[in-house]
């Protein structure tokens, strides 16, 4: 298990903890707030320290690369890093075909989870490029939507897979964490990709990680799923993989679309993220039509449920 401690001022702190805001536990004296993520145990404390704990600790900390000082102390075990450096993939899949994976929808409380997979050949590296293909997180709606057409129109093979909420809620109280979800969605987009493009030559899968490889192939083995071969792990890979920043875009514009539906469908206009704002929406969506509308727009483990109850 790693640990790593950061020095951040309290305004950082402040929006650490509205980012964290649907993770947040019962935090310990002294403490700011204590948040459990499928990464990493995150406590920030008064006094400005922000201790990470977990085996995934590098996803968590990459949110704030931009922001903090130099880690106070670090503590990683041996396997841990022999286990992360086996899965950091080589230049040579980086810049040849490969397939790269990324999903959107996990941190929203309305809307569902989508994963895409795209296969990128060497040739249409620099023309997506070209196109501005990038995270689908650093620009705009209405850009990811006109670029998931442009990557529609240049016929290359991906695959998309939606985890609607009716779906999501069923495996959350059967214990399948939000992580397990990923992996099983990452695991089955890529595997239907890989049938669509039949036997065409690639120099490996490339996944946004947002959890220790390890962790990533026990999820599997526990739906007796097996790690494709050839397939690496990296924090923030839609900046270094083509193909997941195409799978990003994709993913992104389903869930865009898939919010308007249910939002014309229940009659609002659904807000996306997990703010006080809505909060305040799911208090009104409970009034008109009850609690048990919430079931297929939403994912009703978000402590924004609980939250809308001071608006009833």
């Amino acid at each position: 298990m790693g640990q790593v401690t950061l020095i951040l001022e309290k305004e950082k702190i402040e929006q650490m903890k509205a980012y964290y805001n649907n993770y947040l536990e019962k935090s310990p004296q002294a403490a700011i707030f204590r948040a459990r993520t499928d990464n990493a145990v995150i406590t920030a404390y008064y006094s400005g320290k922000v201790l990470f704990q977990g085996e995934n600790i590098d996803a968590e900390i990459s949110n704030w690369k931009s922001e903090y000082a130099t880690p106070e102390h670090t503590s990683t075990s041996q396997n841990n890093k022999t286990n992360t450096g086996s899965f950091i993939p080589p230049t040579s899949v980086l810049t040849g075909n490969q397939i790269g994976s990324d999903e959107s929808g996990t941190g929203d409380y309305f809307g569902p989870v989508t994963t895409a997979a795209v296969y990128v050949t060497n040739e249409q590296i620099a023309l997506l490029k070209e196109l501005g293909i990038q995270d689908s997180k650093a620009i705009n709606d209405n850009v990811v939507q006109k670029l998931a057409k442009d990557i529609a129109m240049m016929d290359i093979p991906y695959s998309l897979m939606i985890l609607h909420n009716e779906k999501y809620n069923s495996l959350q109280q059967r214990g399948w964490s939000q992580g397990k979800m990923k992996a099983m969605l990452h695991h089955s987009t890529i595997n239907q990709l890989i049938k669509k493009i039949d036997n065409a030559p690639y120099e490996g899968i490339v996944i946004d990680q947002f959890c220790q490889p390890s962790v990533y192939i026990n999820y599997l083995k526990s739906e007796k799923k097996l790690l494709n071969d050839k397939t690496y792990f990296m924090t923030k890979a839609e900046h270094h993989s083509i193909a997941v920043a195409a799978g990003s875009v994709i993913a992104r514009a389903s869930f865009l679309q898939e919010m308007k539906r249910l939002s014309d469908d229940v009659g609002y206009d659904l807000l996306k993220g997990a703010s006080a704002k809505v909060d305040q929406l799911i208090a009104h969506i409970i009034k008109a039509k009850g609690h048990t509308a919430l079931r297929n727009i939403a994912k009703l483990h978000f402590k924004n449920t609980e939250k809308a109850n001071k608006y009833l």
